[in-house]
């Protein structure tokens, strides 16, 4: 792994110029996680797994974009940028990339509100760079079987894998779905996109109760090895 923030010009200018290299930028938020978790729980979630991939794969690691689209836990605390804001800055740092030769990035995603902000950014930035550009915009979260909550189980297990900035004496049940139909579950989907805190008063989707750091360590070891796959076969499709 070679972390961009650490390296020095002439040193990294000669690792691009040796060998095409390959960039992760890690995109967080900072927004309320229940009394329980810190209001980086995403930003420090998606850093520690994008390190580890980039540590496995031998990629670039760029510093997290710790601030994301959370307009949605309004009153709980939030500091967020327009999706507007977050495509331009996501962009300008690929474009940014490609000047310096580093021509295929990974986008690692810890924040469902940025979604819409990444979406079809792929496409967008190979049109603007003429075909050069190879981006691939990925949610840690769609590589493990648990389903995701928001300072529940999977998060708050994750946190006390990788922090000990963790209240577990603070945490407590918050919206459960075990016993929602399907559609019960997406129509308060998209009521916690619009309000979160109508979906949930205490901003937990999930229980958090009986996470472990155990159950956080398995859980990232998945994440990281299927996550590492996709990226592998992202790069070999498109090779092919």
């Amino acid at each position: 792994m070679t972390d961009i923030k650490a390296q020095f010009d002439p040193n990294l200018r000669k690792l691009i110029k040796k060998k095409n290299q390959i960039a992760i930028i890690p995109v967080g938020s900072i927004e309320q996680h229940g009394p329980h978790l810190p209001i980086s729980t995403d930003s420090d979630i998606v850093t520690v797994i994008a390190k580890k991939i980039s540590k496995m794969k031998g990629y670039l690691l760029l510093p997290t974009i710790t601030f994301g689209v959370s307009f949605e836990h309004v009153p709980f605390f939030n500091l967020s940028i327009k999706e507007s804001t977050l495509r331009t800055i996501l962009n300008d740092l690929c474009l940014s990339l490609l000047e310096n030769n580093i021509k295929t990035i990974f986008i690692i995603n810890g924040h469902y509100g940025n979604l819409k902000a990444i979406k079809k950014i792929d496409v967008k930035l190979k049109k603007i760079s003429k075909n050069k550009l190879k981006v691939y915009p990925l949610s840690y979260w769609h590589f493990m079987e648990r389903e995701f909550d928001h300072a529940g189980f999977v998060e708050t297990s994750l946190m006390l894998a990788i922090s000990k900035n963790v209240k577990m004496r603070f945490a407590k049940k918050g919206l459960i779905t075990d016993r929602m139909t399907k559609q019960e579950i997406k129509n308060m989907g998209k009521l916690a996109n619009q309000s979160f805190p109508k979906a949930t008063k205490n901003g937990i989707w999930g229980d958090p109760t009986q996470a472990t750091k155990k159950d956080g360590q398995v859980i990232l070891a998945e994440i990281v090895k299927n996550l590492g796959k996709k990226c592998q076969t992202c790069l070999t499709e498109h090779s092919s």
